[in-house]
Formats: structure tokens, sequence, C-alpha cells
């Protein structure tokens, strides 16, 4: 039996186009709608409180207008604080978020036990990834660090050059250059914020070789992939599915700044503007 219902995805912004577009790779059959709330972005420097707030408002609205099948909240910050009301509030509606998978993919790739995870400032102070790190492994090392300035970055499309490097190895060398409490230097980084891929390329040179990256985007979409499969909502046919996008604000920065997230042009056409 076939769904083809749209899989909604949403974010504060354009970071979460990172996701969409590992989603898309893996199923490319599927119905997409995506909701960035870029009137209201950044959610990583906001409290618990107002980023659970937003997030119901995205989540329900795709699940009442959209009439999605599956809800991804392809944004870090709102998976780290509001994934369970989340989840009670769409329920029967799936729900996946990318905190878990990333930090899945994190012990999965670290070969000394010694992980760091950069992310937004609310991510960071909510603790979701030492707490999801360790109740996969507990003997992990796990250390962390707020990387504000890498959205603003991002969202401009500064993903290289002497700016974007110079504040990679700002933020990087607390984290990498000395060992934790006895621990050896992390040889893992988990991109704790799905702004984050686009600035992988400068981050690896910075590192090196020995470090190895994760974005959890593409084990998120194993994961949806992995649920769809269970719960017998995938796809079945031929054809490639379709994309809208909506945003709460700005769609011309949102046509012209989301290619670089999305790695595909995105038509105006596509892009509503909506109230939440």
């Amino acid at each position: 039996m076939s769904d083809a219902r749209p899989i909604g995805v949403f974010d504060s912004g354009i970071g979460g186009l990172t996701v969409l577009r590992a989603l898309r790779a893996c199923l490319p059959h599927e119905n997409f709608l995506y909701l960035g709330d870029t009137a209201r972005l950044p959610y990583g420097t906001k409290s618990a409180e107002t980023v659970t707030s937003y997030a119901l408002q995205a989540a329900r609205l795709l699940v009442r207008w959209g009439g999605v099948k599956m809800v991804v909240i392809a944004c870090n910050t709102a998976s780290s604080v509001a994934l369970g009301p989340l989840a009670q509030g769409l329920a029967p509606v799936p729900l996946i978020g990318v905190v878990e998978p990333g930090a899945r993919a994190g012990v999965s790739a670290t070969r000394n036990g010694h992980i760091a995870v950069i992310a937004t400032e609310g991510t960071v102070r909510g603790g979701a990834y030492v707490r999801a790190i360790h109740g996969i492994a507990p003997e992990m090392t796990v250390s962390q660090t707020a990387c504000t300035l890498f959205v603003a970055l991002a969202e401009e499309g500064w993903i290289d050059g002497p700016i974007m490097e110079h504040a990679a190895q700002r933020y990087l060398a607390p984290l990498f250059s000395e060992s934790t409490a006895g621990a050896p230097r992390p040889d893992t980084l988990v991109l704790g914020c799905t702004h984050f891929p686009v600035l992988a390329p400068v981050l690896a040179n910075v590192l090196g070789p020995q470090v190895r990256l994760v974005d959890s985007a593409q084990t998120t979409a194993d994961a949806v992939v992995g649920e769809l499969r269970q719960r017998g909502l995938l796809v079945a046919g031929a054809t490639s599915g379709r994309v809208n996008f909506m945003v709460t604000d700005s769609p011309e920065r949102f046509v012209r700044v989301g290619p670089v997230f999305f790695g595909a042009p995105i038509s105006p056409d596509a892009v509503e503007t909506i109230d939440l």
C-alpha cells in the first residue's frame, strides 16, 4: 500500500535543508513539505520554553494544514528541548528528531571514546547530546561548545574564506588542544546543528584528517526510512516526489541562500509565506 501524503520537515530557518537534502536522496519518490520559521530564527539563543512553543506551532501547522504523515524536526535545538512535548502533542503522527541519530553516528565513528560536539547555545546548555551519547555508551567522554557565530555565517552564505576559517580555529582550539580529565583528545566531531554541514570542508581543513566529522542528516534520513517502512507508509512507484516550502518571513532570501544548504535551486513559485 502506498501513502502519498507528504513528510513534514521543519527548522528555525534554512539549516534544516541539509536534512531535507539527505531525505530526498534516500526517498526520491516521497513528497515533502518544508517549513522554515525564518521570522523567529535563530532558535539556538532562545529559552527552552520559547523554542518548545515555536516548535509546537510549526509542527501542528504541518499536521493540520499540510496533512503530513510524519514530522521530522530538522533542528537540533528544537529536538533537544521539545521532542517530548511534540511527541505528545502530535500523537499518533510519528516524529523523528536529529539528536538521537547524530549521537548514534558519533558513537559509531569514534575510535578512542572521546567525542566533541559543536552546536547552538541552547543545544549545548540543555546537554541533549551528552545525555543521548551516554544513553547509548555511558563510557564515552563528551566535550561540547556552542558555536553561535557559525549559524550567522552559514545563513549569510559565508561558508569558506578567512573569516570562516578564523572563527573555526577560535571555536575548535579549546576542544582539541588539550586532553580532558586524562582522556585523549577527541577523534570525532559531531556537527550538532543542521547549519553546520555546509561548513564541513573548512572544519575538516582546520582539524585535519585524524578527526572524523559526523553529520546527523544522513543518519536521520536512515531513521526516517526505517520508521516509514515499519509503519507501511512508504510511497510505492517510480515517479519523483515534489517538494513545497513554507517560510514565515523573507522568502526572497530563502530562495537566494537556501540552495547552499539544499544542494539544488529553489523556485520562488515553490515557496509560500505563512503566518504561524
